[in-house]
């Protein structure tokens, strides 16, 4: 799966990109620049406000392997998860439909 990693590139994200949330998550989304090619990328990021470095490492794994589900990457797209405080608590099921629900209103998921 290609990630985002790029402060720069995520930082962008933040200021231009369409973004929908979910109590259980914050997605944003850009399109994928053309000079890349179609193949999309994904970056997942908890905060410190979520908690320590074991409960963002949990959350961050879960949106991973989420998002692995939900077919990811997603071509022509870069997507961001956020993680929110409930996220790694969460069943697999809740975060699924979370995660696929802001997806579909941001014209990811059809």
């Amino acid at each position: 799966m290609g990630t985002i990693t790029s402060s720069r590139e995520i930082d962008a994200m933040f200021q231009t990109g369409s973004r929908a949330a979910h109590p259980l998550v914050i997605a944003l989304v850009a399109r994928t620049p053309e000079q890349r090619g179609p193949e999309g990328r994904v970056a997942f990021i908890a905060g410190k406000r979520i908690g320590g470095a074991v409960t963002r490492n949990r959350a961050k794994r879960v949106l991973r392997a989420t998002a692995q589900r939900l077919g990811a990457p997603w071509a022509g797209y870069d997507v961001a998860l956020v993680a929110r405080q409930d996220t790694g608590t969460a069943s697999s099921a809740e975060l699924e439909r979370a995660v696929s629900g802001v997806l579909h209103r941001l014209g990811v998921l059809s």
